[in-house]
Formats: structure tokens, sequence, C-alpha cells
């Protein structure tokens, strides 16, 4: 069986007929109707598109329904073939015009008794969706959009960005939505404040602001209101078409959010030969530079017997009488370290450098 080649469809639809028939498998094609959506998507120049499945009752052109948190009256209704009829009854696949949003895949839909019904319920259930939306990610109220990440690195916290995601079908949502999470590291994490389908409106610029969020639109673009609203209130806009530009520009942004890595490197390597004690010093070690260079200011890992006893900086450093910035391998040198004054000969002096390394 194929349904790409057709192969077997007849079979299975004539199995299915008989399967119906026999245990007497009927709709109610009265009444209001019921069903669900297939998929839905925005158009540019007809709205919010819904394809849906009638499973009961009647639709006709002009019914108000409610289909999850959209609403609207049905301003059109087109068959599998392209043709706009006036209703349709259950086992009808029909796309629909004239909610005010994009609903979700999957979700239900009703014929309302008025409009007035259609727009209360689809708006409890909005409200409903967005605060299970914030529930099910408990990371947004901690969260911060992309500007203030650092702030939050700094505090040697897990730093989090609150985003918004728009799409223009739910196909697209799910996997922008999927593709951002595998780009959450440990430290770095994506906490989803809303999710949609749909255009950029005003309530994704206010729960923008009001959480701090990035707003992340694909395939869907703001309009000049929106925009300036979204200036006046401070809040990123970051809009593609191409779903890797987006999650190669998320990634980068996230690399840049992440606290520089470092790796320590080490610069060069003395050996105390002998201690003196020195007015307003205190102990100076009389060392010999055996590799590398050991520069003044430089931070200072002091070991004994192979084991690191002390971190720090080197406060001075001289050849005989003269105070210098640097001593190479080969020459020796007197130095002193901050706040460290157990100086045995024997211990071992390693300066090194602190470098930012790449992210893998």
């Amino acid at each position: 069986m194929s349904a790409q080649s057709g192969l077997g469809i007849d079979d299975l639809l004539d199995q299915l007929n008989a399967v119906a028939e026999l245990e007497e498998l009927t709709a109610n094609p009265t009444g209001r109707a019921k069903g669900v959506v297939l998929e839905a998507q925005l158009d540019i120049g007809r709205g919010p598109v819904a394809t849906i499945m009638v499973d009961k009752g009647m639709l006709k052109v002009g019914d108000p329904i409610v289909a999850g948190a959209a609403w609207g009256k049905v301003r059109a209704i087109i068959n599998d073939r392209g043709e706009q009829i006036k209703q349709a009854g259950p086992s009808t696949p029909v796309q629909v015009l004239g909610l005010s949003a994009v609903p979700g895949a999957g979700e239900e839909f009703r014929s309302a008794p008025d409009e007035r019904t259609a727009r209360t319920v689809a708006g409890a259930r909005e409200q409903r969706y967005r605060t299970m939306n914030q529930r099910g990610d408990a990371r947004v109220q901690r969260g911060v959009k992309l500007e203030d990440i650092f702030t939050q690195i700094q505090a040697g916290e897990v730093a989090t960005l609150n985003v918004i995601v728009k799409a223009d079908v739910h196909g697209s949502l799910e996997a922008v939505t999927e593709s951002l999470r595998k780009l959450e590291r440990d430290d770095v994490r994506a906490a989803f404040v809303h999710r949609g389908v749909g255009t950029i409106t005003e309530n994704d610029i206010s729960l923008a602001a009001a959480t701090n969020a990035t707003l992340i639109g694909f395939n869907v673009r703001p309009d000049r209101k929106i925009r300036e609203l979204a200036e006046k209130e401070n809040v990123e806009i970051r809009t593609y078409e191409i779903i890797y530009k987006l999650l190669e520009d998320v990634e980068k942004a996230m690399k840049g959010m992440l606290a520089p890595e470092f790796i320590e490197v080490v610069t060069g390597e003395a050996e105390v030969r002998e201690v003196f004690k020195a007015p307003k010093v205190g102990a100076v070690a009389g060392c010999s530079v055996t590799s590398g260079v050991i520069t003044r200011g430089s931070k200072v890992r002091f070991l004994r017997e192979g084991t690191i006893i002390w971190k720090g900086n080197i406060n001075t450093l001289r050849r005989f009488k003269d105070d210098v910035r640097e001593v190479r391998e080969g020459f020796e040198c007197g130095l002193s370290l901050t706040d460290f004054q157990d100086l045995k000969p024997g211990d071992v002096i390693e300066t090194y450098e602190l470098k930012e390394v790449e992210r893998a």
C-alpha cells in the first residue's frame, strides 16, 4: 500500500466502508458542527486558514465557530478540489476562512450559538493556554532577554533566555521549538514564554515586555504599528524565513551569551634556590628560571613536591637590584608573592595566563 502512488488505497476504502456498514458507524449530520483541526496556516492574502474535518453536525458559511483559542464567523468553506461550498457535513475535509487567529493542529472546533459566545470561549482558552505555557516552563520567571543575559551569567547563575516564538504553520512552530531546545546547554537554556501560529500581535509585544523575552518570528513579520510598539517597549524582534539561518543566529547568540571559557597556559617555570627576608616585602625567593618567561604581575601557581599549595600573583620581580618586567629562561631573579610567605628551597613557581577558547 502506498499513499504516494495510490497502490491499495481503493481496497482500503472499500474495507473501511464495509466495516462502517457492518458496525453501523454513522455520524449525525444535523445540529451544530464539531470536529478537529488537521492543519492551519497564515495565508498572506486570506488570513488564517484552517483545514478541518467535520465529524458531527453540519458546518455552514456564516456559522460562528471556536477552534482552540481562535474564533470567528465562517467566511468561506473550500473543498478538496478548491471549490467554494456552502456547507460541509461529517467526514468532509475542508478549508475554513474567517478565524481570528491560526488554531493548533489537533485542536477541536465547534460551532457556537453566536459570535459573542465564540469570542468569550476563545478568550478564556487563550488565557488558559498562556498560563499553562508559563507554568510548563518554570524558568520563564527567572529568565532574561538576550541583551541582559551576561548579568545573569556573571552572577554565577544558569543563563536563561526567554523567547516567544511565532510561526506561519504548526509544523514550522514545532520544528523551530525542538531545534531551539537542542541548542540548549547546561549553563544556557531557552525558556519558552509563549509559542503560537500567526502574525506577531500587540499581545505578543506586551508579553515580551513583561517577561523580558526575545520575540522570534518564522515566516511571519510584524507590521509598522507592531514594529513601532516593539521599539517603544524595547522588545527585540528577530524574523526569519530559512530555519537553518534562524538556528545559526540563535546558536551564535547563545555561544556569545556564555561566560567565556578559559584554559590555563603555562608561560614560565622557576625553581626556588634560596629564601631571603627583605624589609617591607617579607620573604623573597631567589629563583632560577627553568623554562619560559617569568613576568611581573603574572598569575602564579605555587607547587611543593608536585602539589599546588597556593595561587596568586607575583608582587615584585628583580634581577640583582633592578626592578624588571620579565626574566627569561636561564637567568636568575628574586621575586616575592602577594600574601604568601611560606617559601622553601626546592619549591616550584609556575606562571600562567588564562586563554579564552571558543566553545565547541
